[in-house]
C-alpha cells in the first residue's frame, strides 16, 4: 500500500535552516581529475627524459616496465591521497565518488604493479640470456631494496583480492577496514625499492627530490587528518553518549553530547565515523549520518541493526565516550541548484535525508520507502517537520506500493525532471532509482546518491 500526506505546497524557512557561517573551501571533481592526469603525464614525462632511444625487444620490454613501475608508483601516493579525508577534497568530490575513484585506482594500481614486474623480470631475462626464474632469484634476492618491493607487491595483491566484490561481501566492515592499512605497509616497502633501482631516480637528484615530497606530502596529509585531526576534536568537543532511543525494529538512535559541538563545522546531510570507547567497540570506527541538523548542544545518529558493531550501539551506556571522525560527505544542501527538491530514501537511508528535510528551503517533497509500516523510522519526526514547513511527505510501504519507474515517479511526483534529487537507501533501491530518475528526465548532474557499500 501507499500512504500520501499532503501538508500544502508553499514553501516555508524551517526551523534550523540557516546558512553554514562560513563558506568553506572546496576542490570541484574536474579540478581534481585534471590535477590528477597532469601528474601522470609528468611522470611519462620523466620516463621520456632519461630514455634517449629504445633498442631491441628487451629494450621495450624494460621500457613498459619502467613505465608502468613508474605510475604504478605515482598511483598509490594518488590513492592514499583520494582517502586522506581532506576536508576540501571531501565537500568539492564527495565521499562516495572519491571511494569509487579509489577503488578503481586501486584495480589499475595492482595491475600496473604486476605488470611492471612481469615485464622487467622478461626484459632483463632477455638481455642477460638467462631464465626467467634466475632472473627472479637474482632480482629478489641481489638487487638493493628489491625484497622490500616484492613484500609490498605481494601486500597489494591481497588488498586488492579481499577488495573484490565478491570477497568483500563475505567480510565485516571492520575485517575489511583493518585489512586496508596493509596498505600503507605495501607502500613503505615500494617507496625505497622505487628510489633505489629506479632508473630514472639514482642519476637524477630533482626527480628524487620531487618524489620525496610527493610522499611525503601525502603522508603528512593522512597524519594530518586520519589521526590528529580527530584526536584533537575528541578532547575539545569531548562527546559522550547521552541517550540510546528506540526507532523501529533493529533501528535506535544515540543521542550525543559534548562542548562546542556546533564548531565541528558539522552539516546536514554529512556523517561522521564513530568510535564508541567501550570494550569490544573501542577498536573501529563506523561510518553513520546524521540523522538531525548539527547543534550546539548535541548531535544525533540513527542505526540500523546489520552486523555486531551496529547491534552493540544499541546497547550503548549514557556517558560513553566517543571518538568522532569527521565531518564528511559532499551530500548537502551545497549541491543543490534547483529550486524544487526531491529527496528518495529507502529504509534506514532515510537518515542523512531527515536531517536535510528539515534544513533545506524551497520546495521540498521526500519520498520514504519501507517494507513495512513499522519499518518507518522517524515518521512521527517528518510529519511534524512537513506540517511545520508545508512540505510534502509520501510514504510507500510494501512491495509495488509505488513502483520504481519514471511512469510511477512522475505521477507520484509533478514535473520531476524540474527536481533536484537526493537519493539514500540499499544499494538494490537506489540503482533501480537512479534509472527511473534518468528515464524520467532528471540529468545526471542533478541525483546525488549516497551509498551504504563500503
Amino acid at each position: 500500500m501507499t500512504t500520501v500526506q499532503h501538508t500544502g505546497t508553499a514553501a516555508s524557512v524551517p526551523r534550523h535552516a540557516s546558512p553554514p557561517k562560513r563558506r568553506r573551501w572546496r576542490l570541484p571533481a574536474p579540478a581534481v581529475l585534471v590535477v590528477i592526469y597532469s601528474g601522470a603525464a609528468a611522470v611519462l614525462g620523466l620516463w621520456w627524459r632519461h630514455t634517449p632511444a629504445v633498442v631491441g625487444v628487451d629494450g621495450w620490454l624494460t621500457g613498459a616496465g619502467r613505465i608502468t613501475g613508474l605510475l604504478a608508483g605515482y598511483a598509490c601516493a594518488v590513492l592514499l591521497l583520494l582517502m586522506a579525508r581532506i576536508p576540501a577534497l571531501d565537500r568539492g568530490v564527495g565521499t562516495d565518488r572519491l571511494a569509487r575513484w579509489h577503488a578503481i585506482g586501486g584495480r589499475y594500481t595492482v595491475a600496473l604493479a604486476l605488470a611492471h614486474t612481469l615485464l622487467i623480470i622478461w626484459g632483463y631475462s632477455i638481455n642477460s640470456t638467462t631464465s626467467v626464474v634466475d632472473q627472479t632469484t637474482t632480482l629478489v634476492l641481489r638487487y638493493p631494496d628489491m625484497l622490500k618491493g616484492t613484500i609490498g607487491l605481494i601486500l597489494f595483491v591481497v588488498v586488492g583480492g579481499v577488495s573484490a566484490r565478491a570477497a568483500r561481501r563475505r567480510l565485516s566492515y571492520e575485517t575489511w577496514y583493518y585489512l586496508h592499512f596493509c596498505t600503507y605497509l605495501a607502500v613503505y616497502l615500494a617507496f625505497f625499492h622505487q628510489l633505489s633501482n629506479g632508473a630514472d631516480f639514482v642519476a637524477d637528484r630533482p626527480a628524487r627530490v620531487a618524489w620525496y615530497t610527493l610522499y611525503l606530502g601525502t603522508a603528512a596529509l593522512l597524519l594530518r587528518y586520519r589521526f590528529l585531526s580527530p584526536l584533537l576534536r575528541a578532547l575539545r568537543h569531548r562527546p559522550r553518549v547521552a541517550e540510546v532511543r528506540p526507532e523501529a525494529p533493529g533501528v535506535v538512535s544515540v543521542y550525543l553530547t559534548g562542548k562546542n559541538l556546533d564548531r565541528l563545522g558539522a552539516e546536514a546531510g554529512q556523517f561522521f565515523r564513530w568510535r564508541f570507547l567501550t570494550p569490544g567497540m573501542w577498536w573501529t570506527a563506523n561510518p553513520f549520518s546524521l540523522s538531525a541538523p548539527p547543534d550546539a548542544g548535541y548531535l544525533r545518529i540513527t542505526v540500523k541493526e546489520a552486523g555486531g558493531h551496529s547491534r552493540a550501539v544499541a546497547r550503548l551506556r549514557p556517558g560513553t565516550r566517543v571518538w568522532a571522525e569527521g565531518p564528511y560527505g559532499g551530500f548537502t544542501a551545497n549541491r543543490r541548484s534547483r529550486s524544487k527538491v526531491l529527496l528518495l530514501a529507502g529504509g534506514v537511508g532515510i537518515t542523512p535525508l531527515r536531517a536535510l528535510f528539515e534544513t533545506l528551503h524551497g520546495e521540498v517533497t521526500l519520498l520514504y520507502y519501507a517494507r513495512r509500516e513499522e519499518d518507518l523510522a522517524l515518521r512521527g519526526e517528518l510529519d511534524e517537520i512537513a506540517a511545520v514547513r508545508r512540505a510534502r511527505v509520501l510514504y510507500a510501504v510494501g512491495e509495488g506500493a509505488l513502483p520504481l519507474t519514471a511512469e510511477s515517479l512522475c505521477g507520484a511526483i509533478g514535473d520531476l525532471a524540474e527536481h533536484e534529487v537526493y537519493l539514500c537507501g540499499p544499494p538494490g533501491m537506489t540503482a533501480a532509482a537512479k534509472n527511473a530518475l534518468r528515464d524520467a528526465g532528471v540529468p545526471r548532474r542533478h541525483i546525488h546518491h549516497e551509498s551504504f557499500e563500503f
